[in-house]
């Protein structure tokens, strides 16, 4: 231990290393773009990101989807039947759930 203390002793004394250290140490903890708040921004972007991803993805999947419905009149009663149980006067709707 003492002779890490002799070899590193004399780099502690310079003014020069001990203004980058300081300068290190203040960029990386107290400035307003520190170290911490830059990780903790580049997870955000990630994650929203990822979000923007899903996203194009459900509108590509409901264009595709609106397009189908717009086309066909069949997808269209078939679409309102089973999503929000419409139906023709003098018929039964019967529901069944899975447990």
């Amino acid at each position: 231990m003492r002779s890490f203390w002799k070899f590193i002793w004399p780099y502690l004394r310079n003014k020069y290393v001990i203004t980058l250290v300081a300068f290190t140490v203040w960029i990386s903890f107290f400035s307003q773009y520190n170290l911490t708040d830059r990780l903790q921004l580049s997870r955000t972007y990630k994650d929203m990101q990822r979000e923007k991803e899903y996203y194009l993805d459900q509108i590509q999947r409901d264009s595709a989807r609106l397009h189908e419905l717009t086309t066909d009149d069949g997808n269209l009663e078939k679409f309102a039947r089973e999503q929000y149980y419409m139906k023709k006067p003098k018929e039964d709707i019967f529901v069944v759930v899975e447990e």
